[in-house]
This record gives structure tokens, sequence and C-alpha cells, in this order.
């Protein structure tokens, strides 16, 4: 008995050595094999002759000696039918590092969305954000107006600059910061400033488009609404056409040639015989879909323009190509402003609309309480008014703003009182003056004229645009730069000396004022003199 279980068990011992060593593949004799089967305790075994595989041949007989690959989950399953049924399994105390959702190391590493952005100021100092991709140039400018303290006034924006190309142009709101920084070359950069002028023709479009340029203007004998004009270009379904004299550049003669053109929503065109607009004479330059208007910002002298009224249309997959950019340059500063506003409206049409009235539509969603907080001192401060015999709080904001212009001016006189009769004051008053405008954002100190003339073009030239210089020619006294109808105009502002105190004025000594801030302060509400009151200052941040 004993021999006979002997056999036994040495003929299983040997079938599940053949299942181990061989892949899983049984390798018997082609006579039998003994199978066994432990269903349990007291059940008899069976012998059966198994199918053997195409890939074992009857013939072949296992060698023992040659090395055989093992699978391991095959013998991690045999294992566990062989283990027995008494011996519990043991759990795994530590069942997050086996999962790679759960396991620091063995995780996927979790790449982020963001992508890194570079912005610069008019001084050459930078800032580098981190945005998502879906982030507009809208939100990237507020970011920057809360990062830098600047005061919020929708006039910021974010400036294409190519330095090679000498081309720039204002990113529209609703462009996607990352997809443009994708089509820029690697020497290019965006700029953070102020643009007056980004949205100004909604404001008045008369002044943007003159009749003379504008096709449909000609076509009813006599000017239209305001209302009707913006109408035309927002309107898809309309038709409107901007038409007029150019000079475009030759790339290959480097010369300038005079053409008329007429912009559309399919593009721009020019006519190959005279001012006609037939479609026989009619060639197309420039789509507008896949293009951009950019400012040239070299100067006449660099392309030999003749004149200084000079723009570009670059293909968006251009980055440095000089030859696929379609240089052009107008009459004067009006015609320009017409064709590339055009250019704008034709292109994106009711967004611009919409671009527009987003400030003005978050400003009235937001809530009494949504004002940003003060500190505690500031929120403790009421205006209180003093004439009758007890005090009382000034509850109206117009009466209590008035209080305070009032009590400003009294101590500013009051000021002068003192000083005049020689109190010991450690700041003099004439030097007291002549550099407390310093702190102004208007203010930009020993720049050049040419300089002036620069930063007025660069924030938009609209009426009321502003800055205030030191004078060049004459150490102490200041110059104000004005802008109007698009003209660039300097007023002096010439120092005077009544009873010991130093004013400054603008008309020779009519209106006096005992320093620049009062004087820019009169003239933000009375335009005296100058055509136009100041409205816009122009100002450079520092990032």
């Amino acid at each position: 008995m004993n021999s006979s279980m002997e056999s036994v068990y040495s003929g299983v011992a040997q079938a599940d050595t053949a299942l181990l060593l061989n892949n899983g593949h049984i390798h018997t004799p082609r006579h039998h094999h003994l199978h066994s089967v432990y269903p349990g305790h007291g059940q008899g075994l069976r012998h059966h002759t198994p199918h053997l595989p195409p890939s074992s041949p009857s013939g072949q007989r296992l060698r023992h000696s040659q090395p055989m690959h093992i699978q391991a989950v095959r013998c991690l399953q045999e294992e566990h039918q062989l283990r027995p049924a008494s011996l519990p399994a043991i759990p795994n105390p530590f069942p997050e590092l086996c999962s790679p959702a759960g396991s620091p190391i063995l995780s996927p590493i979790q790449t982020s969305d963001n992508h890194i952005v570079k912005v610069w100021s008019e001084d050459g100092a930078g800032k580098v954000v981190e945005i998502p991709a879906d982030m507009m140039a809208r939100d990237v400018c507020q970011l920057l107006v809360y990062k830098s303290h600047c005061l919020d006034d929708d006039a910021w924006t974010l400036v294409e600059h190519h330095p090679i190309l000498g081309l720039e142009r204002c990113l529209e709101d609703h462009e996607l910061v990352v997809q443009v920084q994708a089509s820029m070359s690697s020497d290019s950069k965006f700029l953070f400033r102020k643009n007056y002028a980004k949205y100004e023709f909604f404001r008045n479009p008369l002044n943007f488009f003159p009749e003379q340029m504008v096709a449909w203007c000609q076509e009813s004998d006599g000017s239209i609404p305001q209302s009707q004009l913006l109408q035309n270009f927002l309107n898809s379904s309309s038709c409107p056409e901007i038409q007029g004299y150019l000079y475009m550049k030759d790339p290959a003669r480097k010369s300038w040639k005079k053409l008329y053109m007429l912009l559309r929503r399919s593009g721009l065109y020019c006519s190959t015989k005279g001012a006609s607009k037939e479609p026989r004479h009619l060639q197309l330059l420039s789509d507008l879909e896949d293009s951009n208007i950019f400012t040239i910002i070299t100067g006449k002298k660099l392309h030999n323009a003749p004149t200084d009224y000079q723009f570009c249309i670059k293909p968006s997959k251009v980055r440095s190509d000089c030859k696929e950019l379609k240089m052009l340059c107008a009459e004067d500063e009006q015609s320009r402003t017409c064709w590339m506003t055009a250019f704008r409206l034709l292109k994106y049409g009711i967004v611009l609309y919409q671009n527009f009235n987003a400030p003005q539509q978050r400003k009235a969603n937001l809530l009494p309480f949504s004002a940003p907080v003060r500190s505690v001192s500031e929120n403790s401060l009421v205006a209180m008014d003093f004439s009758g015999r007890t005090g009382r709080i000034i509850d109206n904001p117009v009466e209590a703003q008035s209080a305070a212009l009032e009590e400003g001016q009294t101590w500013r006189k009051r000021g002068q009182r003192i000083n005049v009769l020689g109190s010991p004051n450690p700041l003099h008053p004439s030097s007291l003056s002549t550099v407390i405008h310093r702190t102004q954002v208007w203010f930009h100190g020993r720049i050049m004229r040419e300089d002036a003339h620069k930063m007025i073009i660069q924030q938009g030239q609209v009426d009321g645009l502003f800055l205030l210089r030191d004078s060049q020619s004459n150490p102490k006294a200041f110059v104000l730069t004005l802008c109007h109808h698009q003209k660039i105009k300097h007023f002096q502002i010439l120092p005077c000396e009544e009873d010991g105190q130093v004013f400054f004025s603008l008309d020779d000594s009519a209106t006096k004022f005992t320093d620049l801030i009062h004087l820019v302060e009169f003239y933000q509400l009375n335009r005296g003199v100058l055509p136009c009151k100041l409205k816009h200052p122009c100002t450079a941040v520092a990032l």
C-alpha cells in the first residue's frame, strides 16, 4: 500500500515540475500522463491522457539540465490553486503603495497646463507671470494691474512688439496670450502700456472715419448718424468699404508706389487701373482672417517711406520674413487711423463691441460690499462739518468731496501765508513747489521732445492726453505736451515771482498757481487757454 502511494505522489511531483518548467505546458511521454486533482480528502485519483500541444513533438522528452523560462503570473496562479484552504490570506498592509494612482512614486507625473509669459514695461523692467492656456489678454492686464498696484481705468493693454521688424500692435482683449506667443519669434516680446484710443472710435466714430473715405457716405450724398456708421461695420450682412490712395512698398525694388485701394470684409484690394472698382481690375493683397495689422515704429528713414504714417499687414504664420509683409503708408495720421480701425472692425465685428462693453458691465454687476477693503483707520474716517455750533457727519458723497477740496485749498493758502511770514518750516515754499510734482504719474522729468511725441503716439493720440516734462531751453520752466485732434502741441509753463513767492503760469501770469499739481487740477476742470481740457495722463508703469 505504501509503495503504491509513493508511486502516485512521485507522479504528481513530476507533473508539477513539468508544469512549472515549460511555461505552463505539460511535456510528458507519448504513452500516458498522470493528472492529479485535489477537490478534497477522500476522493480518488483519476488517470487520463491529455492532448499534446502542437509545439511539443510527441517524441521529445524534457531535458532537466536545459534552463527554461518561468512565467511569474502562471506560477502565482498555480501557487494560489495549490494553497490549502486552511491557511488564511495575509492582507497587504500598504495597498496605497501598490496602486499607481495612490503612490507618490508609482503615479505618473502630473503635467501642468500653465505657461510662462514675460511682460516688459516702458522702463525696460520685466515681470514673469504663469497663466493658463485659455487666459485672454484682458485677464492678463488685470493680473498685472493687481500685481503692480496700478490704477485700473480699462486703458491698459498688451502690445505685441517685434524689434527686428520694427512692428507692434495692441492685442485685442479676447485674444489668447499663449496662442499669440506661440506665433512670435524669439526676439519678440510683450509690452504693458496704456492705450486710450483702443475703443475711442465707439465714442466718436466720425473722428475716425472721414466721409470721403467711407464708400456709403459718398453714395448717400451726406453725413450719416454715428449709430448708423458703426452698425454698418458691426453688422456682418452689410458691406462697408474704405477707399483711398495708399503708398505700397515693392519688396523687390525697395521703392514705394501710390495705388488706389479698397478695404472690404473679404480683404484688402488694390486697383490695377486708376481708381476703378471693377472686379477685373481689383487684385487681392491680403485677407483679414489670417492677418494682423501693425504700426511701423522705425520711422520713414529706414524704409525710405514718403511719409511718417506707416503701417503694415503681417500674416499670422510669418515670424521674421520681411518679404511677406505688406508695407503701406498713408498721407496723414487721420487716414492711417481710419485704415487700421476699419481693419479691426471688419475682422472682429461685434466682438470688439462686446470687449468695449465688458468693463462697464463688470462694474455694474459689482455689489456695494464688493469694493476693495480699506484699512481699519480709513474705514473709521468720516467727513465732518464744523461750520455750526455742533459738528455733523456729511452723508452726501458729493458734499463730502466738495468739502475735502475746500479744506485742501484752505490748507494750501494757510501754508503759503505761514511760509511768507517766515515760519521755520524746513521745506522752503520755492523748493517744495519745484519737487512736489515729481511724484505724479503725468510728470516725466528730463525727456526729449521726440520722446514725448513717441509716448503720446503710443498711448493713443486721443483728445486730452497729456504729460509734463522739464524744459530743455529754460532750466526753471516746464512744458505741457497735449494731444488735440490727433495733433501734438507744446505749451511752456514759466515761473513768476510775487511777494517772495514762486508761481507757475501758462498764460503770461494771467492765471498763477503755487505748484504744478494745482495747475493740472485747474486745467482738468477748465480749458482756459488750452484747446481742450486735460483728460488722460500719459503714464509709464514700472513692473
